[in-house]
Formats: C-alpha cells, structure tokens, sequence
C-alpha cells in the first residue's frame, strides 16, 4: 500500500438524521461540514432526513452509487431508542464493516462520559468504495470521532495507513 507524501481531498456528503432539527439547528451537521472543509476536504452535499430506516438507506445508497462521494458522514440515529435507525438501515448496504471505527469511538467517549457510552451505537463500512461513519447526534460526539479517528484516516499521508487508497477515485 502506498502511502502520499501530499494531502489528498475527499469528496464527502453529510447527512444528518433526526426528526427534529432543520438546517438552521443542525450543529453537529454544520461543524461536520466546517471541519471537513477547513481540513481540505471537498462537501459535495448536506442533507437532513427524518428517523426512517428506508429514507436514511435511499439517500446513502444514492450517494454509494454516486462516482462524485468517497465518504459519507452521518450523524444521528445511533442510540437504543425506537426511533434511532441508523445501524439498521446501513448495516445492509456494507460490503465490508470496519468494526474498530465504533470499538476506538467508544473507548474515546468512555474518557468523556463515562459509560454511557455503552447506548452509543456508532458504526462505520464500506460501500462500492464509499466510507460510510455513523456517529451520535451530539457535535460533541461528532468531533470526538472526527478528530480522533476519521480526520486523521482521511488524510493519505496517515502512517502506516490509511483509508485513501480504499476510495473510489
């Protein structure tokens, strides 16, 4: 595997899921977005859907089919309530799971809340080589896992590797 001497973009999509929040309250979508653009990152969509199984698996199956997305972040949908649908609807459409993503996710968050955790169930996959991360709602949470684990995973010049040569180009 080669690992670049050089910063590679990605092309992400962020989606959000909850039945509550719109665009103008969606923190944890907004600091997803900013962070993946200030670290040079390409956001090539944003998008909200309600906590529905089937919504939330057509609009990531629209972007795992699209050449223009390498990454898809979510956030939402992730807990033990009825209405938290997230691993349901995406565990289907994996090729592959990366199981550490949520094993190192909750490790970092037992440091900030103790286990609570435990009702965290952030998972992460592979898709017709689209990186599929699902994380908690909270843009606490969703900071912890970007800056921890997906930033420095998106990033070619990662060593001893990385996710960039698992893309699609």
């Amino acid at each position: 595997m080669k690992v670049s001497a050089e910063f590679i973009p990605a092309r992400i999509a962020i989606l959000t899921i909850s039945s509550r929040r719109g665009e103008e309250d969606d923190t944890s979508g907004h600091f997803l977005r900013d962070a993946a653009q200030e670290a040079g990152h390409q956001v090539i969509e944003k998008a909200i859907v309600k906590e529905d199984r089937y919504a939330i698996r057509a609009r990531v199956s629209a972007w795992i089919a699209s050449d223009d997305v390498q990454v898809v972040l979510i956030n939402g949908g992730t807990g033990m309530t009825d209405s938290d649908q997230a691993p349901e609807a995406l565990l289907p459409l994996f090729d592959r799971e990366i199981e550490g993503f949520g094993e190192v996710f909750r490790m970092l968050s037992f440091e900030e809340i103790g286990t609570s955790t435990l009702q965290s169930r952030a998972l992460a996959g592979i898709a017709n080589r689209t990186l599929i991360f699902a994380m908690p709602g909270s843009t606490k949470a969703c900071r912890t896992a970007w800056e921890n684990i997906i930033a420095p995973q998106l990033d070619a010049r990662t060593h001893p590797c990385n996710f960039h040569p698992h893309l699609k180009k």
